[in-house]
């Protein structure tokens, strides 16, 4: 899986201009490409990646594909998965994900749940069909996202194949120690969203990029702040998810490779405070959902 994945989530998503970044994204030398059927940016990035295929720019083995199961689709992955397949025009994707441990009525096709519309959570079930779109050859690793260290555990006593990724928030301000340590011992490796902070993201941001001990360590090392936080995540053996359309600044995340943080910029980055951005209150209310505080989602790592 390349190191440095591009993120297609946007708000609002427009087509053209998800297809534009993505065609540009190609040509700077991204090949990790990673969407969400509730990103609702699966059929533009389709389009653009079979254009270059389909143009001679690059081979379908060349790139590494990644989309993730709705809640409402807990009920049959497989399903999920042909839908999402239809969407981007593949015969299979390189990772299928979990998105949420929360399983949704089947019309939920929208980001914010009611409070009427959780379901029990049956993630036996749902493991067994994610399991099944790996056996159909549909993609060839499966994984989850937004997973405590307590959740991987539970996975791992009753998955037959465990995951091979967990994608969650993660950057200098929220290092999520403990559970690269969960997920070092269980061979999972972790994939960061929000590597910078989350600059522009509808649901908040913290400010990474502008931390005076960030500025600091790009000034010591003549690069930027976005570089020295995207080289914080790739030195911890991770892979970064980046989510800018600007040009400029997707020149400037893939360039965070030139980059190599000595043994100070680390004490001094963990040293930060730690803040977490995406919460997840969303999925978390006293009558219907598996998760009554924000503490049951996390497992009291927040």
């Amino acid at each position: 899986m390349p190191l440095i994945g591009f993120g297609t989530y946007s708000f609002p998503n427009d087509r053209k201009t998800t297809e534009l970044a993505i065609h540009n994204a190609l040509k700077m030398g991204y090949r990790h490409f990673d969407t969400a059927k509730i990103y609702g940016s699966e059929a533009a990035m389709g389009k653009a990646l079979n254009e270059a295929i389909l143009g001679r720019q690059i081979e379908r083995e060349d790139i590494f594909l990644t989309s993730k199961l709705w809640g409402s689709d807990h009920h049959d992955p497989v399903s999920a998965l042909k839908r999402t397949l239809e969407n981007v025009g593949m015969e299979y994707l390189d990772m299928y994900l979990v998105h949420w441990p929360v399983k949704l009525k089947p019309w939920v096709n929208y980001a914010v749940p009611n409070e009427d519309d959780f379901e029990n959570l049956d993630f036996e079930s749902t493991w067994a069909g994610m399991e099944k779109c790996l056996e159909m050859g549909l993609c060839r690793c499966i994984g989850v996202s937004n997973f405590s260290s307590k959740k991987i555990e539970w996975l791992l006593e009753f998955g037959s194949t465990p995951p091979l990724v967990n994608q969650v928030e993660m950057h200098p301000m929220w290092r999520q120690g403990k559970l690269r340590e969960t997920c070092g011992d269980h061979k999972i490796h972790v994939s960061a969203y929000s590597p910078l902070g989350g600059p522009g993201n509808a649901w908040g941001s913290t400010a990474v990029v502008d931390h005076p001990i960030i500025k600091s360590i790009a000034l010591k090392h003549k690069t930027t702040p976005p570089q020295v936080a995207l080289q914080w995540g790739l030195s911890k053996g991770s892979s970064v998810i980046v989510k800018s359309f600007n040009q400029e600044r997707m020149k400037e995340n893939i360039g965070s490779f030139d980059l190599k943080l000595d043994y100070e910029d680390i004490f001094e980055i963990e040293k930060l405070e730690e803040v977490k951005i995406m919460r997840g209150e969303f999925l978390v209310n006293e009558t219907t959902s598996p998760y009554k505080t924000i503490e049951d989602l996390w497992d009291d790592e927040i």
